[in-house]
């Protein structure tokens, strides 16, 4: 079970020129074959398929965890690119004055004729994404070499994705996407550690590239957000500590676990879309809803 919260892991900022060819550029980060969509069935199936739970609990509960991050960061990812859509064509009701023409121009134009000015689970190039991407072996060794390799594929995208887009909201989703994509490779890293005795931190970072040289992940790095691990559940999972500890490979601060989820922030509105018909269902009563709160004793 997922417990839902209606957040996301970090403020947004409005964007400052709409743009469907960026918003085209970040869905590579959502249903490219490094993206989060990716991440997140991986970790899932892996955690769902995990044999030997109760000897090797420690590896299960940080897959787990690293799991539970990511579907918040599929979220995160689709804002982003319905933020950079919004906007990119004329709002009215009157089909005859063409108010899409400008969807003509972009790269995917799957934006507009295929949902409602929003994203959808596919790559850069409009490919969708597929379960051909879950890897799912089996052998705890081979799964935890596929991750750490998995999520050093995705900060290179994510590095490549935020040299061709110069909006603040892509660049705020990517530094922090790349500080806490970095948190899931020093932990795969240590749990390969744990299971072989390999010194694999030695490898980070891959790419070579600090996350330093991103001015967006700077505030994140000094908050710690860089070396702390989300279990996402109160409750359970609290064994991932017995493999993510230690010193931080790259700045030496200790590795720390955190029990729950980040306070995180609220979800941007997004506005209607009326030459698309987004959402329609234009003939709903508000006063309905009032009335039928009233007798539940719920606010609206």
């Amino acid at each position: 079970m997922i417990l839902k919260i209606d957040r996301l892991p970090v403020e947004l900022p409005v964007p400052e020129n709409p743009s469907p060819n960026d918003a085209a550029a970040v869905q590579e980060l959502l249903g490219g074959k490094f993206g989060e969509m990716s991440t997140l069935m991986n970790y899932t199936f892996q955690s769902f398929n995990f044999r030997g739970r109760t000897r090797l609990r420690p590896f299960y509960d940080l897959i787990c965890s690293i799991g539970g991050e990511e579907y918040g960061h599929i979220e995160l990812v689709t804002y982003t690119i319905n933020m950079l859509l919004t906007g990119t064509t004329k709002r009215g009701t009157r089909p005859e004055t063409t108010p899409l023409e400008n969807a003509t121009d972009a790269r995917n134009t799957k934006h507009f004729i295929a949902s409602g000015q929003t994203a959808l689970p596919f790559d850069s190039m409009g490919m969708p994404w597929t379960g051909n991407e879950v890897f799912s072996s089996g052998n705890l060794k081979l799964d935890l070499l596929h991750n750490f390799f998995l999520e050093c594929g995705a900060r290179a995208n994510k590095m490549r994705v935020y040299e061709m887009v110069s909006d603040p909201t892509a660049r705020e989703m990517v530094g922090y996407l790349l500080v806490r994509g970095g948190v899931h490779i020093v932990a795969y890293a240590r749990a390969l550690e744990r299971l072989t005795g390999v010194e694999v931190s030695k490898l980070v970072p891959v790419p070579d590239l600090s996350n330093k040289a991103f001015p967006e992940t700077q505030k994140y790095e000094s908050q710690g957000v860089h070396r702390r691990l989300y279990t996402f559940s109160e409750e359970d999972y609290r064994k991932a500590g017995l493999v993510f500890n230690g010193p931080h490979p790259e700045d030496g601060q200790p590795l720390e676990v955190v029990f729950g989820a980040p306070a995180g922030s609220p979800a941007p509105d997004l506005e209607e879309e009326p030459q698309l018909n987004a959402p329609g269902a234009d003939n709903i009563d508000p006063q309905m809803f009032k009335d039928i709160a009233k007798k539940m004793g719920v606010s609206v």
